[in-house]
């Protein structure tokens, strides 16, 4: 995140440089810069027309920054209105409002409904409250997910990755700050 208090910054791509503002929300904590470079470059082989899911969408800036970097498709999943309302706004303003949807609503309840398939998966909701724990037997389960998916899980350092599915493969991980985060490759 840069200095500004609730700023973003894409940091590649189309859209690279931009500065985004977001409301703030309550466990609303955006993936550090330095972070979403990393990943974004594990991601690099595959990012280009993929269909993202971004749940516990927040700032957005995982679901931007895909777009940004050549995704076909995203959606934003998050349950406050603020953000959502943000988030809206900021692909008006990009113009990519074809390239992706926002959805309002409790993300372990939307993974309930008719499923798609996608392609990514970014899953790094508000911590301590048990949400990843609720959400990856769902995205297994419920079929959001393809063969070949990757997954990138972010979780509080301190924290402890719940029971993951076996024919999830872990092929990256690294630590940042207080941040744990992993690439997860379904098989």
């Amino acid at each position: 995140m840069t200095k500004g208090s609730n700023q973003l910054r894409i940091i590649g791509g189309e859209w690279r440089g931009r500065k985004l503002r977001f409301p703030d929300a309550p466990n609303l904590r955006p993936t550090p810069d330095r972070v979403r470079e990393t990943i974004f470059n594990w991601l690099m082989p595959i990012i280009h027309d993929a269909r993202c899911l971004d749940l516990f969408a927040g700032s957005g800036a995982l679901g931007l920054e895909a777009l940004s970097r050549g995704a076909s498709f995203t959606t934003f999943v998050d349950s406050h209105k603020k953000v959502t309302q943000a988030l809206q706004a900021h692909l008006d303003l990009l113009n990519a409002n074809d390239r992706a949807e926002v959805i309002q609503n409790d993300s372990v309840k939307f993974l309930k409904n008719t499923p798609q398939a996608y392609d990514l998966v970014f899953l790094d909701p508000p911590y301590h409250l048990d949400l990843m724990e609720k959400a990856v037997p769902l995205l297994e389960e419920h079929g959001w997910l393809k063969e070949n998916t990757m997954l990138y899980l972010e979780i509080e350092k301190r924290q402890s990755l719940p029971e993951l599915p076996l024919n999830w493969v872990k092929l990256k991980e690294k630590t940042a700050g207080e941040v744990n985060y992993f690439l997860f490759q379904r098989s």
